[in-house]
């Protein structure tokens, strides 16, 4: 085979392969730009924007997907930020990708697929979300977001919202299981990289698709609310 022969061969082979890589990162900023349009509808919400004050993290899960009929499986992932600081007291930090699984009670609210927000309200929750792979109810406890819940009101670490007949609503995910998107934060920031290292420190800036998530975070709700 000719040299030349040989390099059009190589090109031809690594398209489909530089086609894959560009529509996963064009997944990954519609995931953003979708997770956006989420906190945007619920910081409408009266009851949520004192709890997010309180929250030390949060995390977004746009069009979460339900598995077939009478499957009580799903799959959906998003974006989580967290505030800065080691009594958290900071701006919000850029976006670090997670994924969700096994979501069931949540869907039957919303058919085939519904939106999700998560408040992570303590250190524990913290901690079990930035160590891998979470489920809810054993590694941190997780209840349904309401008027006037707090971590310390409800003995909860996670607050959790889902969308109900186009309104959000406090709801149980059940037993899902949530877990860092390891290859979608690769694409986001160019490298392998841990989620403690986007979350818990300053080791990155916010790709230009995650900003008007973040930007929005740090205008509507600037500052940390202690819980009492």
């Amino acid at each position: 085979m000719s040299r030349r022969l040989s390099g059009a061969l190589g090109i031809v082979l690594a398209l489909p392969f530089s086609f894959a890589v560009l529509q996963a990162d064009s997944k990954d900023e519609e995931t953003l730009n979708k997770a956006n349009a989420v906190l945007q509808e619920m910081l409408g919400k009266a009851d949520f924007a004192p709890n997010l004050g309180k929250a030390k993290c949060i995390l977004v899960l746009p069009e979460v997907k339900k598995f077939g009929i009478g499957i009580g499986g799903s799959g959906g992932r998003g974006p989580m930020s967290c505030r800065q600081g080691r009594n958290f007291e900071g701006t919000w930090s850029a976006p670090a990708l997670y994924s969700v699984g096994g979501v069931s009670a949540g869907l039957q609210i919303g058919g085939s697929s519904t939106d999700f927000v998560l408040l992570v309200m303590n250190q524990k929750g913290v901690d079990a979300l930035l160590k891998g792979k979470t489920k809810l109810g054993s590694d941190a406890t997780a209840t349904a977001g309401s008027s006037g819940a707090t971590a310390s009101s409800v003995g909860s670490d996670i607050l959790t919202y889902g969308k109900a007949s186009g309104l959000f609503a406090g709801v149980s995910l059940g037993n899902a299981t949530i877990e860092p998107d390891a290859n979608g934060n690769k694409r986001l920031y160019g490298r392998q990289i841990t989620v403690s290292e986007i979350l818990a420190g300053k080791a990155v800036q916010s790709p230009p698709a995650g900003e008007p998530l973040i930007s929005s975070l740090n205008t509507k709700i600037p500052r940390h609310t202690a819980t009492k």
